[in-house]
């Protein structure tokens, strides 16, 4: 069989189980990170410092074992560019950590964080401008050397950015011509309130400005939301076969209340939601931590519009609440691949396709990203297994995927701030500065606004990526 029809098989195959419907077989979807770079015989810093040679070990792993779709790659975190822009909350692998270690987040300290207390008012007003003027100069090391250092590695980290975007069209070509494999994702998503946790405030800072000022906590994620909104909506899958991924963090009981959850976190979140399905496009829902408590609000959104990934959640709860309306994935345990037997992994993927995907609408993964703790011997045995066991029909399937249900409510508004998204200098601002247009003031206005939105993109990709 030609790679060409090992791709539509595979197509057909996620996207048929993504939208809860029965394929052939249980499709297969690790989302392998630093694992690629064991099975490939290479270090953490390499495929997290050279994202060449992570794009090579993804293309390793893919031949080796045969999976339907993977990430072009899941090392997403270049590191290059981290020590580019001088961003220091990270601990780089080689540099700041041992070669074998994967890179590190650093939790600001409370009194420390990326973002102080009383400049809520500051981020609310204007995001762009905030992340530009303060967060940028603060989360940079390059900054406080010197301007010179501060200019170059902001060019330096603008240009690596953009090499690095560009390298993933030929990355999934690559998968795809070579290997028959699907690029398991596309775009990117965060709610606001883990924004706030992970780039802002940090974990603490949230968690006091939660119990002592929620109604700036809750204005700032409003703020946030329109940005984010743009972000992903921008990201989609043009076919409206891959769904766009939300790293889900911070906002799930015990880290914040349920209450904080309904009134602060799920509203915000939402309306992103249904607007990436108003456009045919589904959301994957990574779960990352135990998301039980939040399973009933997850079900009132229209079925079809999401995956729902299972990381420590239990499975036969989420297939219960969840699974009549969308598709589940994961749930095999990081630590049974790490330090289990094939054979524990063979009886949780045995467990796994009998209550999550007895009748299709289940993807075969780990329950979070796969790391270098996982034995090749434990991921070759998931796969193996999931190939062996989970097979509904023995006719492989290469026509189009089937089309998202026919159940998409119109777009939902949110309220724009003073400065719209996709926008760091408007050009209404900037044509005030010009005394007069001689020419075609539409061909000066669309040219302003497409260079300026590449300024909105690198800043908030910086947030969003890494």
């Amino acid at each position: 069989m030609d790679t060409q029809q090992l791709y539509a098989q595979r197509l057909n195959r996620y996207v048929t189980a993504g939208r809860n419907a029965k394929p052939d077989r249980v499709p297969i979807r690790p989302f392998a990170a630093e694992f690629t770079a064991v099975y490939s015989g290479h270090t953490a810093q390499q495929v997290t410092h050279d994202y060449n040679q992570a794009f090579d070990s993804v293309i390793a792993c893919c031949k080796g074992f045969d999976w339907d779709a993977a990430v072009p790659n899941m090392v997403y975190v270049w590191t290059g560019l981290a020590q580019a822009a001088g961003l220091r909350y990270y601990g780089i692998p080689g540099i700041d950590v041992g070669p074998e270690v994967g890179f590190q987040y650093r939790e600001p300290e409370q009194d420390k964080a990326w973002m102080r207390r009383e400049e809520y008012d500051e981020l609310i007003d204007d995001p762009v401008a905030f992340l530009y003027n303060t967060w940028l100069p603060r989360i940079s090391s390059e900054y406080a050397v010197s301007s010179y250092r501060r200019d170059v590695a902001l060019v330096r980290s603008t240009w690596a950015m953009a090499n690095y975007f560009t390298a993933f069209g030929p990355q999934i070509e690559r998968m795809k011509n070579e290997c028959g494999t699907v690029s398991a994702i596309s775009g990117m998503l965060k709610a606001p309130l883990d924004i706030l946790a992970d780039k802002f405030r940090g974990y603490l800072g949230l968690a006091f400005d939660l119990m002592e000022i929620p109604d700036k906590v809750e204005k700032a994620c409003q703020a946030l939301m329109p940005h984010l909104g743009f972000i992903a909506l921008s990201g989609l899958d043009p076919g409206r076969n891959i769904p766009i991924p939300i790293w889900m963090h911070r906002g799930c009981v015990p880290f914040i209340s349920y209450q904080h959850f309904k009134q602060i976190y799920w509203p915000t979140l939402r309306p992103i939601v249904e607007a990436i399905w108003a456009q045919g496009n589904q959301t994957l829902f990574y779960a990352e931590g135990k998301w039980d408590a939040h399973l009933d609000d997850f079900a009132t959104l229209p079925a079809g519009s999401i995956i729902y990934h299972v990381d420590r959640g239990d499975p036969a709860l989420c297939a219960q609440k969840l699974g009549h309306k969308f598709a589940l994935s994961g749930g095999v345990p990081n630590a049974t691949l790490a330090f289990g037997t094939p054979e524990d992994v063979k009886k949780q993927v045995k467990y796994l396709i009998d209550t999550c995907g007895e009748n299709g609408g289940y993807i075969m993964d780990a329950s979070a990203i796969m790391q270098n703790d996982a034995t090749v011997a434990n991921v070759k045995a998931m796969t193996d297994f999931t190939r062996e066991y989970g097979v509904y029909s023995n006719s492989p399937n290469d026509a189009a995927p089937p089309p998202p249900p026919d159940n998409r409510p119109p777009a939902p508004t949110w309220p724009e701030g003073r400065v719209p998204a996709g926008a760091c200098l408007p050009w209404e601002v900037k044509r005030a500065e010009i005394p007069a247009i001689p020419g075609d003031p539409e061909l000066c206005r669309q040219i302003w606004q497409n260079t300026d939105a590449l300024a909105y993109f690198y800043i908030w990709h910086l947030v969003l990526s890494f």
